[in-house]
């Protein structure tokens, strides 16, 4: 029992709230097993924007984000397709494509999804450069006991990972709103300049918790 208990204390460290300004996660193997959880609580969603900032120099499948809700696995997801070298967003378990996006490996992108119910209209901005709007699903909200991952894609509530769908990159700049973010407020977090931080997940006060073999490192982007 003793050994049990070490084990768990080594493979996830504690819920924390922590300032990662200036930081990101590190995700340095391929595993189906290694995560962080980004804990709200906010339990009901009329819209959705998720933004951050990835490195990876993967070209298979990935994702990027994963919200699950018990009644849908994919309540509200960003992955890039491998297959089909696609940008794809899932809102409870609904799927719009955006094909055609510049998704170099090996550099620095930022990407934002937004949805909101009333119109189920979902849209994709990568570096700044906006997608055309396409129809997910609408006329009900994301609701229920969420869980946010990094790192891996839920195929089920908390579980159900594949190993060929898994991070492996770094990972910053998190933010979450319950609403849809307008577009000069999507290019200022574009640009680093003074948005409005998430409302639902803030990476200044961010409440996450790290699975498994998962840094937080200090990110630099370029030679000073």
């Amino acid at each position: 029992m003793r050994l049990l208990l070490l084990v768990g204390m080594l493979t996830a460290c504690a819920a924390v709230t922590k300032d990662l300004s200036g930081k990101m996660f590190t995700f340095p193997l391929e595993t189906n097993t290694a995560h962080v959880k980004l804990r709200t609580t906010k339990q009901d969603f009329n819209a959705v924007t998720v933004c951050q900032r990835y490195f990876t120099d993967l070209q298979r499948s990935h994702v990027l984000f994963s919200l699950a809700v018990p009644s849908f696995s994919n309540g509200f997801m960003i992955l890039w397709d491998g297959t089909d070298k696609e940008l794809e967003i899932y809102t409870q378990d609904k799927l719009a494509v955006f094909g055609k996006t510049d998704y170099k490996l090996n550099t620095w992108h930022s990407v934002c999804a937004t949805w909101d119910s009333a119109s189920g209209l979902a849209q994709l901005w990568l570096d700044g450069q906006p997608s055309v709007r396409k129809f997910t699903s609408s006329g009900s909200n994301i609701r229920g006991s969420l869980i946010i991952m990094l790192g891996q894609d839920q195929d089920s509530h908390g579980g159900g990972f594949d190993i060929k769908q898994s991070f492996v990159g770094m990972l910053s700049d998190v933010h979450m709103w319950d609403y849809v973010l307008s577009a000069c407020q999507i290019q200022k977090y574009v640009d680093e300049q003074n948005f409005t931080p998430g409302n639902v997940l803030n990476w200044a006060a961010l409440d996450y918790q790290i699975v498994e073999k998962v840094m937080v490192e200090n990110k630099v982007m370029v030679c000073l």
